[in-house]
């Protein structure tokens, strides 16, 4: 192997973690910028004949969604990326993703085209849930795979980086375009974060085809020892590990969606707080979850990840109480 082949090869964890880094980022600034809007203009856009709280609830039901379609996603995707390759399942979900969530940012309202204007945003929302339910199990992945084995938690750990990232990205757009005078952010703003979704994808694309291919996936390739039902495999060799991990996951996510979605709806409406100070907030709450991460990968390292786990779930679980 020639010096520069070499140092190729030495730079790819790196590359693969800024790779996914990057990508969940823009995913996740995709669904992200969902939520906000479905808390705060969505209800009048998409469901204005209904009551206020009934709207909101309609919209929040859109955003629900997604995550039954996740599950789908991970499982589409997982199977692709190890019949085809982790790198080609990780580009087809960020084009997935940008094609829908610019699309949501081209829709006709409610006041243009009736019903159809909600059932087209529903399915932009499948395809979303389904986009981001394979991007985030195969960016960590990609990643892990890449990454030394004794590093491993510490350099996959920079695809669930992208959410802090993402909501910094999207609180921050969203501030800006809630500050719009008279009708402006409801005629025309809201569609802003949706379709610079478009600029992030090119981006995401170019960095993301500079990563090789993960080299387990390689390996097994060149064995000829890929499975031609992976998922059945999965199943059948690991239950266990995957219902438990499944159900474990609905902890951490069901917390951090009620700090960035249903928070937004409550102080908003029902406390009468100002929408921009709210999305300032959670923005700094970003910052923290950012920083936070990197120093837990790195303790999850040191004593382990199952016992971090369970600590950090335990905290999940207690948080809303003094919100509140």
């Amino acid at each position: 192997m020639s010096a520069t082949s070499s140092a190729s090869v030495q730079r790819q964890p790196v590359r693969a973690a800024t790779a996914a880094f990057a990508g969940t980022t823009i995913e996740w600034y995709d669904f992200f910028v969902y939520s906000t809007a479905s808390a705060l203009i969505f209800p009048q856009l998409f469901f204005p004949n209904s009551d206020p709280s009934v709207g909101l609830l309609a919209s929040f039901a859109t955003f629900a969604v997604g995550f039954f379609a996740r599950p789908f996603g991970g499982f589409l995707f997982g199977h692709l990326g190890d019949r085809f390759g982790r790198k080609r399942a990780l580009i087809a979900t960020l084009l997935l993703m940008g094609t829908a969530t610019t699309a949501i940012g081209l829709l006709p309202t409610y006041s243009q085209i009736g019903i159809w204007a909600p059932i087209l945003l529903i399915l932009c929302r499948i395809l979303q849930g389904v986009s981001v339910g394979g991007e985030w199990g195969g960016a960590v992945l990609m990643a892990g795979e890449h990454a030394p084995k004794e590093q491993r938690t510490w350099y996959a750990s920079f695809a669930q980086l992208g959410s802090p990232a993402a909501v910094l990205l999207s609180m921050g757009i969203f501030a800006i375009v809630t500050r719009m005078s008279g009708d402006s952010f409801a005629v025309w703003g809201w569609r802003i974060p949706f379709l610079l979704s478009f600029v992030l994808l090119i981006i995401g694309m170019m960095i993301r085809l500079g990563v090789n291919e993960s080299p387990e996936f390689a390996e097994a390739t060149e064995r000829k020892t890929l499975s031609r039902f992976p998922i059945i495999e999965a199943f059948r060799s690991a239950t266990k590990p995957i219902i438990f991990t499944l159900l474990a996951f609905t902890i951490g996510t069901a917390g951090f969606y009620f700090t960035n979605t249903f928070l937004i709806a409550y102080t908003t409406r029902t406390l009468g707080l100002d929408r921009s100070l709210i999305l300032e907030c959670l923005a700094m709450v970003a910052v923290v979850q950012f920083i936070g991460q990197l120093i837990a990968a790195k303790i999850a390292e040191k004593i382990g990840d199952s016992k971090f786990l369970l600590a950090a779930s335990a905290l999940a679980m207690l948080a809303p109480y003094p919100m509140f």
